[in-house]
């Protein structure tokens, strides 16, 4: 996946309704990621920074695993999509991170894409049934009802703490800085 061929990067706008700026922070914080696993072979998306086991491929695996989770199974109570819902999770909880390097680029590239459109999908359905307030179909252990503008704040955040991480390990890997791409693309 090259940045260039799938991304411009966005900027949430800057006075915005609540839902376009919810929506534009989510989408920025999709293309940083994207940007800073793009254009990397099998190494560079398995390369780890230090003592941890966090590499870029594991970041698009279980970040696909999240939009996922949090879209398709807690918004509107589905069960999980392949390849997550052969995934032996009691064995495994980290399965998502642990198998991306078993996957090609291709393949990660490909089902973090496919899961981000689907996630983008039923976002629209939602805010057309409910707009932000409407509640979750799947609700948390203490029965209450996240609402979809809870949820996007969450995916926010999600993301937020992984593209920081994204940021340590794609500059081990070859040297690439930044909070955004240069304007040049």
């Amino acid at each position: 996946m090259t940045y260039v061929e799938e991304h411009v990067h966005p900027e949430p706008p800057v006075a915005g309704d609540e839902t376009a700026t919810l929506l534009g922070s989510l989408e920025r914080q999709r293309a940083t990621l994207a940007w800073k696993c793009g254009d990397l072979d099998a190494a560079g998306l398995r390369a780890t920074v230090g003592v941890s086991s966090i590499a870029l491929g594991g970041l698009l695996k279980h970040l696909a695993h999240v939009e996922d989770d949090y879209f398709s199974g807690r918004l509107f109570g589905r069960e999980p999509s392949p390849p997550f819902d052969t995934a032996d999770w009691d064995t495994d909880p980290e399965w998502d991170w642990h198998s991306a390097a078993e996957d090609t680029p291709e393949q990660l590239y490909a089902l973090w894409r496919d899961t981000v459109a689907r996630s983008r999908s039923l976002v629209a359905q939602a805010l057309a049934d409910g707009g932000l307030d409407r509640p979750a179909d799947r609700g948390w252990p203490d029965g209450r009802a996240p609402s979809l503008r809870r949820i996007l704040i969450d995916l926010i955040e999600e993301y937020a703490r992984h593209v920081g991480h994204a940021d340590l390990i794609r500059e081990a890997v070859d040297g690439l800085v930044g909070e955004d791409p240069p304007r040049t693309l």
